[in-house]
Protein backbone atom coordinates (compact mmCIF):
# COMPACT_ATOMS: atom_id res chain seq x y z
CA UNK A 1 0.00 0.00 0.00
CA UNK A 2 1.43 3.17 -1.27
CA UNK A 3 2.63 5.50 1.96
CA UNK A 4 1.89 2.83 4.39
CA UNK A 5 3.84 3.27 7.80
CA UNK A 6 7.24 1.08 8.08
CA UNK A 7 6.54 -1.02 11.24
CA UNK A 8 9.85 -2.87 12.19
CA UNK A 9 9.37 -6.25 14.37
CA UNK A 10 12.81 -6.93 16.15
CA UNK A 11 14.15 -9.76 15.59
CA UNK A 12 16.61 -10.97 17.99
CA UNK A 13 14.72 -13.48 19.00
CA UNK A 14 10.79 -14.73 19.00
CA UNK A 15 7.84 -14.60 16.62
CA UNK A 16 8.94 -12.30 14.61
CA UNK A 17 7.94 -14.03 10.95
CA UNK A 18 3.86 -14.08 12.25
CA UNK A 19 3.84 -10.40 13.27
CA UNK A 20 5.12 -9.39 10.17
CA UNK A 21 2.87 -11.74 8.47
CA UNK A 22 -0.03 -10.08 10.34
CA UNK A 23 1.35 -6.25 9.91
CA UNK A 24 1.48 -7.00 6.35
CA UNK A 25 -2.07 -8.77 5.60
CA UNK A 26 -3.05 -5.13 7.11
CA UNK A 27 -1.54 -3.30 4.67
CA UNK A 28 1.78 -2.06 6.17
CA UNK A 29 4.70 -2.07 5.31
CA UNK A 30 6.74 -4.19 7.92
CA UNK A 31 9.80 -6.13 7.95
CA UNK A 32 12.20 -7.96 10.59
CA UNK A 33 14.51 -5.47 12.09
CA UNK A 34 18.19 -6.84 12.00
CA UNK A 35 20.38 -4.00 12.63
CA UNK A 36 20.39 -0.96 14.30
CA UNK A 37 20.43 1.55 11.84
CA UNK A 38 17.03 0.18 10.27
CA UNK A 39 15.03 1.62 13.62
CA UNK A 40 15.58 5.28 12.10
CA UNK A 41 13.29 3.99 9.31
CA UNK A 42 10.42 2.78 11.97
CA UNK A 43 7.50 3.88 12.52
CA UNK A 44 6.26 1.90 15.10
CA UNK A 45 7.82 -1.00 16.86
CA UNK A 46 7.10 -4.86 17.82
CA UNK A 47 8.65 -6.72 20.37
CA UNK A 48 7.30 -9.96 20.03
CA UNK A 49 7.11 -12.83 21.86
CA UNK A 50 9.77 -15.19 22.70
CA UNK A 51 12.23 -15.89 25.52
CA UNK A 52 12.57 -12.63 27.68
CA UNK A 53 15.77 -13.58 29.31
CA UNK A 54 17.56 -14.42 25.95
CA UNK A 55 15.87 -11.22 24.54
CA UNK A 56 17.32 -9.06 26.80
CA UNK A 57 20.89 -10.50 27.13
CA UNK A 58 21.23 -10.46 23.09
CA UNK A 59 20.00 -6.72 23.45
CA UNK A 60 22.21 -5.78 26.13
CA UNK A 61 25.38 -7.67 23.91
CA UNK A 62 24.69 -6.02 20.17
CA UNK A 63 23.73 -2.32 22.34
CA UNK A 64 20.21 -2.46 21.40
CA UNK A 65 18.71 -1.07 24.56
CA UNK A 66 20.22 3.07 24.70
CA UNK A 67 18.92 3.09 20.62
CA UNK A 68 15.75 1.42 21.52
CA UNK A 69 15.26 3.59 24.92
CA UNK A 70 15.74 6.69 22.15
CA UNK A 71 13.43 5.53 20.32
CA UNK A 72 10.79 5.20 22.38
CA UNK A 73 11.47 8.51 23.88
CA UNK A 74 10.93 9.44 20.79
CA UNK A 75 7.61 8.67 20.74
CA UNK A 76 7.44 5.84 18.52
CA UNK A 77 4.48 3.55 19.35
CA UNK A 78 5.93 0.21 20.55
CA UNK A 79 3.83 -3.23 20.80
CA UNK A 80 5.19 -6.32 23.15
CA UNK A 81 3.42 -8.99 23.23
CA UNK A 82 4.45 -11.61 26.34
CA UNK A 83 8.25 -11.20 26.17
CA UNK A 84 7.92 -8.30 24.50
CA UNK A 85 5.81 -6.97 27.35
CA UNK A 86 8.48 -7.90 29.61
CA UNK A 87 11.01 -5.96 27.62
CA UNK A 88 9.20 -2.77 27.72
CA UNK A 89 7.94 -2.78 31.90
CA UNK A 90 9.60 -0.66 34.11
CA UNK A 91 9.96 -3.15 36.68
CA UNK A 92 9.83 -7.34 36.44
CA UNK A 93 9.52 -9.96 38.92
CA UNK A 94 10.78 -13.08 38.91
CA UNK A 95 13.63 -11.88 36.51
CA UNK A 96 17.03 -12.39 36.23
CA UNK A 97 19.04 -10.28 38.50
CA UNK A 98 20.82 -8.85 35.54
CA UNK A 99 18.00 -9.24 33.33
CA UNK A 100 17.69 -5.60 31.75
CA UNK A 101 14.24 -3.86 30.19
CA UNK A 102 13.61 -0.94 27.30
CA UNK A 103 11.12 0.61 29.79
CA UNK A 104 8.63 3.08 29.44
CA UNK A 105 5.66 1.30 30.60
CA UNK A 106 4.67 2.54 34.04
CA UNK A 107 4.07 -1.25 35.22
CA UNK A 108 4.83 -4.24 37.87
CA UNK A 109 5.01 -7.63 35.08
CA UNK A 110 5.38 -10.51 36.51
CA UNK A 111 7.62 -12.92 34.41
CA UNK A 112 5.99 -16.69 33.76
CA UNK A 113 3.01 -15.79 35.91
CA UNK A 114 0.89 -18.24 34.34
CA UNK A 115 3.52 -20.75 34.79
CA UNK A 116 5.80 -22.91 32.49
CA UNK A 117 5.37 -24.40 29.15
CA UNK A 118 3.25 -27.05 30.44
CA UNK A 119 1.02 -24.63 31.66
CA UNK A 120 0.12 -23.11 28.60
CA UNK A 121 -3.39 -22.26 27.53
CA UNK A 122 -6.19 -20.52 25.61
CA UNK A 123 -9.26 -18.59 26.33
CA UNK A 124 -11.64 -15.73 25.44
CA UNK A 125 -10.67 -11.85 26.96
CA UNK A 126 -13.09 -8.95 26.73
CA UNK A 127 -10.81 -6.29 24.88
CA UNK A 128 -13.33 -3.19 24.73
CA UNK A 129 -11.13 -1.35 22.30
CA UNK A 130 -11.48 -3.95 19.41
CA UNK A 131 -15.17 -4.41 20.26
CA UNK A 132 -17.71 -6.65 21.52
CA UNK A 133 -16.47 -9.98 20.06
CA UNK A 134 -13.99 -11.68 22.60
CA UNK A 135 -10.10 -12.03 21.98
CA UNK A 136 -9.25 -15.77 21.73
CA UNK A 137 -5.93 -15.09 23.51
CA UNK A 138 -2.92 -17.84 23.44
CA UNK A 139 -0.86 -17.90 26.71
CA UNK A 140 2.23 -19.36 26.65
CA UNK A 141 4.52 -19.04 29.84
CA UNK A 142 2.38 -15.53 30.07
CA UNK A 143 3.08 -13.14 31.98
CA UNK A 144 0.94 -10.91 33.65
CA UNK A 145 0.53 -7.56 35.11
CA UNK A 146 0.52 -7.51 38.91
CA UNK A 147 0.32 -3.53 39.27
CA UNK A 148 -0.03 0.02 36.76
CA UNK A 149 1.42 3.50 37.23
CA UNK A 150 -0.85 6.34 36.95
CA UNK A 151 -1.82 6.95 33.34
CA UNK A 152 -2.15 3.32 32.10
CA UNK A 153 -4.83 1.86 30.74
CA UNK A 154 -5.94 -1.71 31.41
CA UNK A 155 -7.11 -2.94 28.47
CA UNK A 156 -8.20 -6.22 29.00
CA UNK A 157 -8.32 -8.05 32.81
CA UNK A 158 -9.39 -12.06 32.62
CA UNK A 159 -12.87 -12.12 33.58
CA UNK A 160 -13.48 -15.59 35.24
CA UNK A 161 -12.34 -18.63 37.18
CA UNK A 162 -9.72 -18.59 39.59
CA UNK A 163 -7.48 -15.86 37.43
CA UNK A 164 -10.49 -13.50 37.34
CA UNK A 165 -8.97 -9.85 37.55
CA UNK A 166 -5.80 -10.73 35.98
CA UNK A 167 -4.25 -7.98 34.11
CA UNK A 168 -3.48 -9.27 30.70
CA UNK A 169 -3.44 -5.90 27.88
CA UNK A 170 -2.83 -2.25 28.61
CA UNK A 171 -1.54 0.65 26.78
CA UNK A 172 0.31 3.98 28.13
CA UNK A 173 0.12 6.05 25.30
CA UNK A 174 2.17 5.25 22.60
CA UNK A 175 3.23 1.76 24.10
CA UNK A 176 0.89 -1.28 24.02
CA UNK A 177 0.91 -4.46 25.46
CA UNK A 178 -0.25 -7.80 25.77
CA UNK A 179 0.22 -11.05 27.98
CA UNK A 180 -0.89 -13.10 25.20
CA UNK A 181 0.18 -13.85 21.13
CA UNK A 182 -1.93 -11.91 19.31
CA UNK A 183 0.35 -13.35 16.46
CA UNK A 184 -0.23 -16.60 16.58
CA UNK A 185 -4.04 -16.27 15.80
CA UNK A 186 -6.06 -15.74 12.71
CA UNK A 187 -7.77 -12.66 14.37
CA UNK A 188 -6.10 -9.20 13.43
CA UNK A 189 -7.78 -7.32 15.43
CA UNK A 190 -4.97 -6.42 18.10
CA UNK A 191 -2.36 -5.83 15.47
CA UNK A 192 -5.13 -3.57 13.71
CA UNK A 193 -5.67 -1.47 16.75
CA UNK A 194 -1.46 -1.10 16.76
CA UNK A 195 -1.14 0.41 13.22
CA UNK A 196 -4.05 2.63 13.56
CA UNK A 197 -1.96 4.26 16.39
CA UNK A 198 1.17 4.47 14.18
CA UNK A 199 -1.00 5.41 11.27
CA UNK A 200 -2.47 8.70 13.71
CA UNK A 201 0.83 9.25 15.09
CA UNK A 202 2.39 9.74 11.54
CA UNK A 203 -0.66 11.66 10.35
CA UNK A 204 0.00 13.85 13.27
CA UNK A 205 3.50 13.99 12.10
CA UNK A 206 2.87 15.09 8.87
CA UNK A 207 0.30 17.79 9.81
CA UNK A 208 2.94 19.34 11.92
CA UNK A 209 6.01 19.58 9.83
Amino acid sequence: MSGAPFIGVLALQGDVREHVGALTRLGADSAPVRALEQLDACDGLVIPGGESTTMSRLARIDGWFEPLRSLRAAGVPMFGSCAGMIMLADQVLDARPDQETVGGLDVVVRRNAFGRQVDSFEMDVDMPVLGERPFHAVFIRAPWVESVGQGVEVLAEISAGERAGTIVAVRQGPVLATSFHPELTPDDRVHRYFVDMVESRVERSRGSA
